[in-house]
């Protein structure tokens, strides 16, 4: 926002006139980063790495690393949420923590791949997964923080294609590390490092010294890390909305090396071929799919219903699976997921924005409702783990279909977003 006076010499806030392009790219770069890294070890590098040191314990395994990063992920969301909310400095309030934690987390991820037992391992992840959120709640606050709401839509479209680059083009990466698991590790440690720095440089923050800071007291302080209670009705609806369409998504993509190995028996080489070309598919669509929807969602201010729509249209590619245990349905379900999941990315962040209950704790609230992406990409592996236990790979695909369609409905129950 530009600053001037008027008449009275009161300081009033004035929209820019030109669309923040830069901001744009630096929000395109910087989940591409940071979610990429995540992605390429939690869905393939992790779980190739277990099933050599514990083959007879990787379901579990898995679902331990994922209740762990949850549960670390949750906190350092709003944690750093809120840091980045009460920091004042000559790059900005979230500048400092995006950089800082980018390089934390790229030596972590270094150590972990140099880590030879499952417990330095778990470790190393964890203190990842700590760093990697304090990347997170700073990045997506500066939405709310810089984007006029006409364009909300737009700018969040330029989000959603770095959160597919992210989601799914680590996937094709990861593919070719499998048998060099270590190797994979270190390029991904680079690429979120490398990323993240760009990212900072491209959003080039401006200084927040001279804004007001109410005086920090502890009462001050603990406000800054409750969670919302007044008007905030419609946030926690968009939250477990949003929790239980990333849920039913992880479902999924945190067991794909293991449902094509175990479920539909293919060979480690088949494997890696279809787990890459699912991955491109769910790119392309992921790229393709938001860059349309946002512009469009600014023309017709409505978020709601494609929200809904393109949570209910990831469980409907979930359920094809479960007809044919046959690598072609995985690769449908890349395609239509990556439709639904394309168009979501788009549309989420603006209602996410569009809920706040209070715009002078964006990026606390916003870490608090984006914590869902996190504990979503934890909670399914987990949710997955228990199904497989009791029922076998043959029921995780209806599970998440009615997961996502669950999610859905929460959706339309938001009053206040059109």
């Amino acid at each position: 926002m530009e600053v001037h006076k008027n008449s009275q010499n009161r300081v009033v806030e004035r929209e820019p006139s030109k669309f923040p392009s830069r901001l744009g790219m630096a929000l395109l770069i910087g989940p591409a980063g940071w979610l990429g890294a995540y992605v390429g070890l939690a869905a393939t590098l992790l779980p190739s790495q277990i099933g050599v040191i514990s083959p007879a314990h990787k379901v579990a395994l898995v679902a331990l690393f994922s209740t762990v990063a949850m549960t670390v992920s949750t906190i350092a969301n709003i944690v750093f949420g809120a840091l980045s909310d009460m920091t004042r400095s000559k790059h900005g309030s979230r500048t400092p923590w995006i950089i800082g934690n980018s390089i934390v987390s790229a030596i972590f991820l270094v150590f972990l791949a140099y880590s030879k037992s499952i417990t330095l391992m778990l470790v190393m992840w964890a203190l990842f997964e700590i760093a990697s959120n304090g990347v997170v709640a700073p990045m997506v606050a500066q939405i709310s923080d810089r984007v006029p709401k006409k364009w909300q839509g737009s700018i969040s479209s330029f989000y959603a294609v770095g959160m597919a680059i992210g989601n799914y083009g680590s996937g094709v990466i990861a593919a070719q590390f499998l048998n060099n698991v270590m190797t994979g590790i270190i390029f991904f440690a680079g690429w979120a490092l490398v990323l993240g720095l760009v990212s900072a440089w491209l959003a080039h923050e401006p200084s927040n010294v001279g804004d007001v800071q109410n005086k920090i007291t502890l009462k001050e302080i603990l406000a800054n890390f409750t969670v919302p209670t007044h008007n905030a009705k419609d946030y926690y609806l968009a939250l477990i909305g949003k929790l239980l369409m990333v849920t039913g998504q992880y479902i999924i993509v945190g067991y794909q090396l293991y449902i094509l190995k175990d479920y539909m028996n293919l060979n480690s080489s088949a494997a890696a071929k279809t787990l890459a070309l699912m991955s491109t598919c769910l790119m392309i669509t992921g790229i393709f799919c938001p860059a349309i929807i946002g512009p469009i969602t600014d023309k017709i201010h409505r978020v709601k219903l494609p929200v809904a729509i393109t949570t209910c249209l990831l469980g409907i590619g979930a359920f094809l699976p479960f007809i044919d245990p046959r690598p072609w349905t995985m690769i449908a379900y890349g395609i239509i997921a990556g439709i639904g999941m394309g168009c979501y990315s788009s549309v989420d962040q603006v209602l996410n924005i569009q809920v706040l209950p209070d715009k002078q704790s964006a990026a606390k609230d916003l870490g608090i409702i984006n914590l869902a992406n996190t504990a979503g990409m934890v909670l399914g592996p987990i949710v997955a783990a228990l199904v497989i236990s009791l029922m076998g790979y043959h029921a995780i695909f209806p599970i998440e279909t009615l997961i996502c369609f669950i999610g859905g409905g929460i959706i339309m129950f938001i009053k206040s977003v059109k």
